[in-house]
């Protein structure tokens, strides 16, 4: 193969990447990836319009744990396993169907719109403590004895999801 040949080959890969790049940036920047449904091929088989469907999928994407947190009065910290916040989103959908000769001569349509919405979560997460207590300065130095102590950080889920419905004339 010929340098020139060679080099070209190289720019034109580099600009095929480039432009893949390019196209999947959008997507990942904002935490959602579209999906279409393509039902062209049946409206064609059957002869008939049938409804434009669509939907987005959410991009989970962790968070930074907050660490363990020393408490006075306790040898271990409050929390043993932190808990894990992860961010993403339910899952949107887009769907637009014919309904034919309700307000007109044209067919009219009937539109469903629920866009995915934000979702934060935080894992559960553990905290202990041990079945001792501090140096005890009346005791010489020494710990005294206390039960141990187990705690559940409950999880947490917050989101607010949204739709819209909506008619009107044409496709």
């Amino acid at each position: 193969m010929k340098p020139t040949t060679r080099g070209t080959l190289a720019a034109v890969l580099t600009g095929v990447a480039a432009a893949v790049g390019a196209a999947a940036t959008p997507a990942a920047a904002a935490g959602t990836v579209p999906v279409p449904v393509p039902l062209e091929g049946v409206e064609q088989s059957l002869g008939m319009e049938l409804p434009e469907l669509g939907g987005e999928v959410p991009v989970p994407m962790p968070g930074d744990p907050a660490g363990p947190r020393y408490v006075e009065g306790r040898l271990l910290p409050e929390r043993a396993v932190p808990q894990l916040p992860v961010s993403g989103g339910l899952p949107g959908l887009g769907l637009r169907t014919p309904v034919p000769h309700v307000l007109g001569d044209d067919f009219d349509h009937v539109a469903l719109g629920a866009p995915a919405s934000d979702l934060r979560t935080l894992a559960p997460g553990l905290t202990l403590d041990a079945p001792l207590t501090p140096p005890n300065p009346d005791a010489f130095g020494l710990p005294d004895l206390k039960l141990p102590e187990a705690g559940v950080l409950t999880p947490v889920l917050q989101t607010v999801p949204e739709a819209e419905l909506g008619a009107g004339g044409g496709l």
